[in-house]
């Protein structure tokens, strides 16, 4: 990363820092991912409970990996070979969990942490249930307010995780959202935390590099 790239992103990233704490939020920035993956390590304790929000930014920090080698019990609805029903209980287990750990779609320069679900298991687990919440975010998620965070989710987040998903909806054609109608489409609970919830423990990590999508 050139000097340039690299003073955007401690700039834009201190920036939402700065605005995260205003509302609530224990938030800090780090410029890299090996960092970001340290300061969850911390939360990871022997016998916790650890539920993931199905984000490509936790995988791709390898955090899975840190609580298991933590000790901790890990509530993954991903974790390959799951029947339905199991997947099922395991959704509902994340939302009482010791430790919840997600990605965002986007969070604003603002202080605001902005999300679209599916099944809605990642939004009602930020709203309300964990001991403690921890979200990590690459400077890539990053916007000006809401407008924008929207028009990121559907223009990159939406079509990328349809795809990565193999979803037959027609961004997956057409690489931005089409506000399908289709029993497939995992647009369906949105959410905008202006503030931190009332009684939760949340963290905000954000990184100085380009993370998930």
């Amino acid at each position: 990363m050139d000097d340039v790239a690299a003073w955007r992103n401690d700039t834009i990233g201190e920036a939402a820092v700065k605005a995260l704490k205003k509302n609530g939020f224990d938030a800090s920035y780090v410029k890299t991912g090996a960092e970001a993956a340290a300061l969850v390590s911390a939360f990871l304790k022997k016998g916790a409970t650890v539920g993931f929000g199905g984000s490509m930014t936790v995988k791709g920090l390898g955090i899975q990996g840190l609580a298991a080698a933590a000790g901790c019990e890990l509530l993954d609805h991903n974790a390959p070979g799951l029947e339905p029903d199991a997947k099922v209980k395991i959704l509902k287990r994340q939302l009482t969990s010791d430790v919840f750990v997600s990605g965002s779609n986007a969070v604003t320069l603002e202080g605001e942490i902005v999300n679209v679900d599916g099944t809605g298991n990642r939004v009602a687990a930020l709203s309300f249930g964990p001991a403690k919440t921890v979200v990590v975010v690459g400077v890539n998620k990053l916007v000006r307010d809401i407008d924008e965070a929207f028009a990121r989710i559907e223009s990159y987040a939406s079509p990328m995780n349809n795809k990565r998903l193999s979803r037959p909806n027609p961004c997956v054609k057409s690489g931005v959202c089409m506000d399908c109608d289709g029993d497939t489409r995992i647009c369906r609970a949105y959410q905008i935390l202006r503030k931190r919830p009332l009684g939760t423990d949340f963290t905000v990590i954000v990184v100085g590099e380009n993370l998930g999508y």
